[in-house]
C-alpha cells in the first residue's frame, strides 16, 4: 500500500515521544521528553496546547476518572487537567539518579507499563515496571538498556516489548487477569541498515507497527512470522513512536525527534521533530486508560 504522509504539527520537538489517543475526547497527547512538556492536539478543531513541566517526561496516558498519568524522570505521576498540577504516585528508581523513564502504555485492565534507561546509555542499567490500578509498582524486567515500545495482540495473550539496542521486538505470553508475563522470545529481528526499533503500536489484525530511530520510517510486521509487511518512509531521520487515532481508528500519528542531528541534516529534513499522520487501511488498537 502507498501512504500519504501528512505533517500535522511543525513544532520541532527535541525528542517527540509517547503518543496516546483519548477516544472519548478525541484528543491526542504526546510528549517532548527533552522539552519537558506534554503536547495536545484536537483534530476536529485543530486546537493545540502544551503543559510545561520541570523535568523530563517519557510518556503520558489518560486516566479513566479524568486527567492524565505520566512517567517523569522521577517516577509515576498523576496530572490534573486543566491545571497541570502534579501528584507523585511512586518513584521506584529514586536510588538511580542517572536513569530516566522512557516509553509507557496501559493495558485494558488499567495497568500502566513503563521502563527506564540510563542517560549515558550504559548497557543493562534500565528496568521495566508496571503500575497497577491501585498505585502499586512492581519491577517486571531488569538488565534493560533502553526501554521502549509496548503493544499487545488482539486477544491480549501476547505482549510485545522493545529494548532498543537489541534491534528486536520481544514477545511474552501475557496473562491479562494477573498482568504476569512469561516465555520471552524474539518476534521480530530488525535488519541492519534500518535504524533501531523505538516506539510501537498494534492493529486489530494482530500486526505491529514500529517506529525506527535513525531509520526514516515506520514498519508493519507480522509478529507471528517475523515478516515485514510494509514500510512507510517518514521525512525525518529519528522516528520515535506511533499510535492509532481518529474517528475510525485508522489514522496513525507519528512522533519524531531533532536531538543529536547536525545542521546539514536538519536543513535537509526541516520538519523533523514534527508530528505526522498517515491514513491506513486497518483499524488500530485503542489507547487504554489508567485506573479502575
Amino acid at each position: 500500500m502507498s501512504y500519504e504522509v501528512e505533517l500535522i504539527l511543525d513544532v520541532k520537538a527535541e525528542l517527540g515521544e509517547g503518543p496516546s489517543w483519548d477516544r472519548d475526547s478525541n484528543v491526542l497527547y504526546w510528549v517532548d521528553i527533552l522539552g519537558k512538556c506534554i503536547h495536545t492536539y484536537e483534530p476536529m478543531s485543530v486546537k493545540t496546547d502544551k503543559i510545561q513541566l520541570n523535568e523530563h517526561i517519557g510518556a503520558v496516558v489518560p486516566v479513566k476518572k479524568g486527567g492524565l498519568v505520566a512517567v517523569l524522570q522521577s517516577g509515576f505521576y498523576q496530572i490534573d487537567l486543566p491545571s497541570g498540577k502534579l501528584t507523585a504516585i511512586s518513584d521506584p528508581e529514586a536510588h538511580l539518579p542517572k536513569n530516566r523513564f522512557n516509553d509507557g502504555k496501559c493495558d485494558p485492565k488499567g495497568r500502566f507499563w513503563a521502563g527506564t534507561m540510563p542517560y549515558d546509555g550504559e548497557k543493562g542499567k534500565g528496568n521495566f515496571y508496571v503500575l497497577d490500578s491501585n498505585g502499586h509498582v512492581k519491577k517486571v524486567l531488569d538488565n534493560i538498556t533502553c526501554s521502549n515500545g509496548i503493544a499487545w495482540n488482539p486477544d491480549f495473550s501476547t505482549m510485545y516489548y522493545i529494548d532498543t539496542p537489541t534491534k528486536q521486538v520481544a514477545a511474552f505470553d501475557y496473562d491479562l487477569e494477573t498482568g504476569e508475563i512469561s516465555n520471552r522470545r524474539v518476534a521480530v529481528q530488525v535488519p541492519d541498515g534500518m535504524g533501531v526499533p523505538d516506539g510501537m503500536t498494534s492493529d486489530e489484525e494482530g500486526n505491529i507497527w514500529v517506529a525506527h530511530w535513525g531509520g526514516y520510517r515506520v514498519t508493519k510486521w507480522n509478529p507471528n512470522t517475523g515478516e515485514m509487511l510494509d514500510s512507510i518512509p517518514i521525512p525525518a531521520p529519528q522516528v520515535t513512536s506511533c499510535v492509532f487515532g481518529g474517528d475510525n481508528m485508522n489514522e496513525l500519528y507519528i512522533t519524531t525527534a531533532r536531538t543529536g542531528l547536525d545542521q546539514e541534516t536538519l536543513n535537509e529534513y526541516p520538519h523533523t521533530g514534527g508530528l505526522f499522520r498517515v491514513k491506513t487501511n486497518v483499524k488500530g488498537s485503542a489507547t487504554y486508560k489508567y485506573g479502575n
